[in-house]
């Protein structure tokens, strides 16, 4: 029996997907539970096991392919014996459709069928596959998985896989887990950004900034899986009537708690999406978001913060409840989201569950602007960078505050510009005069 292994979703949002890598090879036995394909999803590379016991029989969309999702990207076979019916099989679908490399811009319905396509053989059911768990050893029954890189590497340096631990996705052994046994310097993490002083608040990183990178000038690099992602939501945003509100915020008292408890490990990106989040709990409708239905309003407060990528894209880490954690384990859990995102090992739902994002461009300088309002929720807030203003004081005098600038784009379908001003008014109330309940 023959089975074809399709292009699994692994997200809600999965339209398409990155074939990263290929674990197994043509004629390779697998295992049921086995990962054969690391596929790259919307924002995280992910491996994929097999439901079935077979042979890999046939790759049909090679490393490198960008397929839609339901696409066959494979063929398996349950004996050995069916391996070249499997091979004659692929022969007549490529010559009877379009390959499987089509680029996701041209369309397989628009090419002319022939006589003979895959549809039309009387197959078995066939088969898919499904994301491997979130701790997965880097050996999977009796076999250690490794990246293509890495395996090269592992035998340029003699270096014994078995004996590593892998730091890849789902505990895939990478090249710098090979070169850090073998003692060789590995490329760095990128750096996180410069503290900024505590008196600007604004400008701690939510987005790592990156070094400038070297581009092919003249030339069209394609979207990677990432940017198309961000290019999908970001268009979908355009058909939201949207409206922005702008609040200007003392933090002086805010940038003192800060100083107290910097030294216990906690961030000013924590600090900001604790304050928003208990100020989302008074304010449901902000934490809302529009349906064909009615206004969906969320039981938790689940707070996004948009994080550039090195290598081209966006992507939104999400503080689970953030209103329910203690400040230093938000903290905590903020420093892993980042970590893990720079090396595409969240899972979808650490990244796709936000109720309300932040942006930040204070790191830059940035003293205003628009955020774009993802697609399934009611509002984003845009942060800027907390600089010394002088300012009348109450009593009449001058006086020099530290303050920043903060715009909110709401979906006006749900929120009104008094809802929005409220909840703004009462964020800058608690960042103010009471930024302290915040560690309680």
């Amino acid at each position: 029996m023959i089975h074809e292994v399709f292009m699994p979703a692994l997200s809600s949002t999965m339209t398409e997907g990155k074939i990263v890598s290929w674990v197994k090879s043509p004629g390779d036995k697998i295992e049921k539970g086995e990962t054969v394909v690391v596929v790259e999803s919307d924002k995280a590379d992910m491996d994929v096991e097999s439901f079935y016991e077979g042979y890999l029989a046939v790759i049909t969309v090679p490393a490198g392919e960008t397929v839609p999702v339901g696409e066959a990207i494979a063929l398996l076979a349950e004996t050995p014996d069916e391996i070249e019916t499997a091979k004659q099989q692929a022969s007549q679908s490529s010559s009877g459709s379009a390959p499987a490399s089509t680029p996701p811009d041209q369309t397989p319905t628009d090419q002319t069928p022939t006589d003979q396509t895959p549809k039309s053989e009387p197959e078995p059911a066939s088969v898919s596959a499904a994301p491997q768990a979130q701790d997965t050893p880097s050996r999977r029954n009796g076999r250690t998985v490794a990246s293509p890189r890495a395996k090269k590497l592992a035998r340029e340096l003699k270096v014994e896989l078995d004996t590593l631990t892998g730091s890849g996705p789902h505990g895939r052994i990478v090249a710098e887990d090979v070169e850090a046994a073998a003692g060789k310097t590995t490329q760095p993490e990128p750096a996180a950004a410069p503290q900024q002083p505590p008196s600007q608040p604004g400008a701690q990183p939510t987005a790592t900034p990156t070094t400038p990178i070297s581009v092919p000038l003249g030339e069209v690099v394609p979207f990677n899986t990432l940017q198309n992602a961000v290019v999908r939501n970001m268009v979908a945003s355009l058909q939201v009537p949207a409206f922005r509100v702008g609040y200007t915020i003392t933090t002086n008292e805010l940038d003192k708690l800060y100083k107290q408890i910097k030294p216990k490990g906690v961030t000013m990106t924590a600090l900001l999406a604790k304050a928003v989040a208990v100020t989302l709990k008074q304010h449901p409708t902000i934490n809302a978001c529009y349906t064909e239905k009615g206004i969906q309003y969320h039981a938790g407060v689940n707070v996004a913060v948009a994080v550039a990528m090195a290598d081209g894209g966006l992507i939104t880490p999400t503080l689970q409840k953030a209103d329910e954690v203690d400040i230093y384990s938000l903290s905590r859990t903020w420093k892993g989201l980042v970590e893990r995102s720079r090396r595409k090992q969240l899972q979808p739902e650490e990244y796709s569950s936000g109720t309300f994002t932040i942006s930040n461009l204070g790191m830059y300088g940035v003293d205003r602007f628009d955020a774009i309002l993802p697609p399934g929720q009611g509002a984003i807030l845009a942060i800027g960078a907390s600089r010394p203003q002088v300012v009348a004081t109450t009593d009449g005098m001058m006086g020099v505050r530290n303050q920043m600038q903060v715009n909110m784009t709401c979906d006006h379908r749900i929120v009104y510009g008094a809802d929005a001003a409220a909840f703004l008014q009462d964020l800058a109330k608690l960042i103010e005069t009471n930024p302290q309940s915040l560690t309680l």
